[in-house]
C-alpha cells in the first residue's frame, strides 16, 4: 500500500524505507551508527542451534540480552546471566521459538538505575522524553492498551510515588541535535527513540520505534499531549499540500 501511494504521488508520512528500518534493529543499528549515535555491541545469529555458541564468542563472562524476533513490546526479550545460564533456557519444554528462528544477542548496559528514556520526535522535531521503569521487566510499550492483560507492561506503576511512566521537559541538547539528525538522514518524521544510561553516563541507544504511542497516565500529570502535536503537524502538511486545513479539524 505504502510503494502504491508513493507510485502515485501522495503524501507519505514514514513510508516504505521507513518501515524497513522499524522491522529490523540491525538496519536501525547500521543507521544509528552511521549518523555517529552509540549502539549496544549486538550480534545477529540465524538459528537456536548457533546460539550458544554466538554467546560464548562473543559474551563469554555474561550477562548478555536475548532478543528473539517476535515484534513488539519487548515480547520474549530477557537478561541472561551467562553460557550456561543460556544453555539451560534453551532446553527448557516451554520455550518458545519466533517463527523465522531469528535472534540478537545484545551487550547488557548496566545502568545506575533501573530505567530508560525514550525521547518523542514528531515532524522530525524533539516533543519531550519519557522515563522509564524497567524494574518490571523489558516490555515498556507506553500505550493504555498494552495493560490490558499483561502483567509486565501496565498503563502505570502501582506506586504513586514511582510512576512506571514519567515525562522529561528535555534531554541534553547535544543528544537531540543528533537524533533529528538521524531523523533527518532516514526520512523518519514521527519516532520515538529509546536509550540507556550505563555508570560512565554514555548513552546507548538501542531503539527506533516509527510505530510510536504515548501513555496517558504520564501525559496527563505533565499536561502534554503528543497526539495533539501529530494532529498538527498532519494539520499542516495536508494544508501545505492540498489545501485542506479545514479537514484535519
Amino acid at each position: 500500500m505504502l510503494a502504491w501511494l508513493a507510485r502515485h504521488g501522495r503524501r507519505v508520512v514514514n513510508g516504505a524505507p521507513v518501515l524497513d528500518l522499524e522491522i529490523s534493529k540491525v538496519r536501525q543499528y547500521a543507521a544509528l551508527e552511521a549518523a555517529g549515535i552509540a549502539t549496544p555491541r549486538t550480534i545477529f545469529v540465524g538459528g537456536k542451534d548457533r546460539l550458544v555458541e554466538a554467546a560464548r564468542r562473543h559474551f563469554p563472562a555474561g550477562p548478555f540480552i536475548l532478543k528473539p524476533n517476535r515484534g513488539g513490546k519487548g515480547l520474549g526479550v530477557r537478561l541472561v546471566p551467562g553460557v550456561a545460564a543460556l544453555e539451560a533456557q534453551l532446553g527448557r519444554p516451554d520455550w518458545e521459538a519466533p517463527v523465522d528462528d531469528i535472534y540478537l544477542l545484545q551487550a547488557y548496559i548496566r545502568a545506575p538505575q533501573q530505567q530508560i528514556t525514550r525521547a518523542e520526535f514528531v515532524g522530525g522535531r524533539f516533543v519531550y522524553a519519557v522515563e522509564v521503569d524497567t524494574s518490571d521487566g523489558f516490555e515498556l510499550c507506553p500505550a493504555d492498551v498494552c495493560a490490558v492483560g499483561e502483567a509486565f507492561c501496565p498503563a502505570d506503576s502501582a506506586t504513586a510515588d514511582r510512576p512506571k511512566f514519567r515525562i522529561l521537559d528535555g534531554i541534553e541538547p547535544r543528544l537531540v541535535e543528533r537524533y533529528e539528525g538521524f531523523l533527518a538522514a532516514t526520512g523518519i518524521e514521527v519516532a520515538g527513540i529509546e536509550f540507556i544510561r550505563d555508570a560512565d553516563g554514555t548513552v546507548y541507544t538501542y531503539d527506533v520505534n516509527t510505530n510510536s504511542n504515548y501513555n496517558p497516565d504520564a501525559e496527563r500529570r505533565a499536561g502534554r499531549s503528543a497526539m495533539d502535536v501529530v494532529a498538527g503537524f498532519l494539520g499542516a502538511e495536508l494544508e501545505r499540500r492540498y489545501g485542506l486545513r479545514e479537514a484535519a479539524a
